[in-house]
């Protein structure tokens, strides 16, 4: 990977990197990703049949900037806390008075925020001397004194190596995928924009986890098992076709649907989830009201909202399926 992280940097240097755009969600043309393709022949074992693979060796602006902030981050906070190694003296600053004891502390910081070789540091060894009378009382001309000697190490120097974080910099936002599709079939930029929608398939696996919770599971038998998982990812597939079909009729009308955003009503969104197409309808109710013999005489919907209305619609089932619950004057 380094190798191919080097030869990509000075491809970018000399401009020969194939740039791929997209628009992103205000409609704006931007650099999603810059890169290079390259071909290697693989082989499990010895003797077994060899097989071409293309790599794409991929750097993404974004990605970049987002470990270059990061790092930043890490050297201003690894900064203070070597400073705070060697406090001035005062009451309650402790000293470290052994170097062996500072290395160790130094080693520490440099690991915990990994930027070790990132940071140029120098100290140096301070004494202090003392003068105390013997024993307790008064002091006198003529009593004993003890000279005592204080040494604690004091960090003089922190500065950034520039030229090291500037190499380190320049490796940020690499990334490599691999396919064994021909150039025809996928190229380099269909391959890196299907490789960006890879969050779809892992939603399926989030919503199963976290909306339906398949885990854990409170049942013995493997027939039982395999049931479940069945009736859940059922769940997931409407949730899936819901959030498809209404994205799509959306798309068609570049338009646009407000009010699903608590933390902020007038906000609008083309790509709503599921889980707040859900939420909207969160406030109905039906209410049913009966006689004392049990005899329903009464059955109440909450009306619906234009949103509420505009979802049902776009998902192709109408506001008539909905009134269909709230039927009156029923005989039983």
């Amino acid at each position: 990977m380094a190798a191919w992280i080097a030869a990509g940097v000075a491809q970018a240097q000399t401009g020969a990197l194939e740039r791929i755009f997209r628009m992103n969600d205000r409609g704006h043309k931007v650099l999603a990703a810059e890169g290079y393709e390259l071909e290697r022949t693989c082989c499990a074992k010895d003797g077994q049949e060899a097989w071409s693979e293309r790599v794409f060796v991929i750097r993404s602006p974004m990605h970049a900037n987002q470990q270059a902030s990061g790092l930043a981050k890490r050297l201003t906070s690894a900064e203070t806390n070597l400073a705070a190694l060697t406090p001035p003296r005062g009451r309650g600053k402790r000293q470290i008075t052994d170097e062996a004891t500072l290395v160790e502390a130094i080693d520490a910081v440099l690991k915990e925020h990994r930027v070790e070789g990132l940071l140029r540091l120098a100290w140096e060894k301070q004494s202090e001397r003392k003068t105390q009378y013997v024993g307790r009382g008064r002091g006198s001309a003529s009593r004993e004194k003890r000279v005592i000697k204080q040494t604690r190490s004091h960090m003089t120097h922190i500065a950034r190596q520039e030229d090291k974080i500037a190499a380190l910099t320049q490796q940020f936002g690499w990334k490599a995928f691999v396919t064994n599709a021909g150039q025809k079939r996928l190229p380099l930029q269909e391959a890196v924009l299907c490789y960006r929608h890879e969050y779809r398939v892992e939603r399926i696996f989030n919503r199963l986890k976290s909306r339906v919770h398949i885990a854990p599971l409170f049942v013995k038998r493997n027939d039982q098992i395999e049931g479940l998982t069945y009736l859940l990812t059922l769940g997931v597939r409407v949730l899936t076709v819901m959030e498809f079909v209404l994205r799509r009729s959306l798309g068609k009308e570049q338009a646009t649907l407000p009010g699903l955003h608590p933390e902020n009503k007038q906000k609008r969104t083309d790509k709503p989830t599921a889980e707040r197409l859900l939420k909207a309808f969160a406030e109905v109710s039906l209410t049913i009201i009966k006689n004392a013999v049990g005899e329903v005489i009464l059955r109440r919907l909450t009306p619906l909202s234009g949103v509420q209305e505009d979802i049902l619609q776009r998902l192709g089932l109408g506001a008539s399926l909905y009134r269909q619950l709230e039927i009156q004057n029923i005989e039983s």
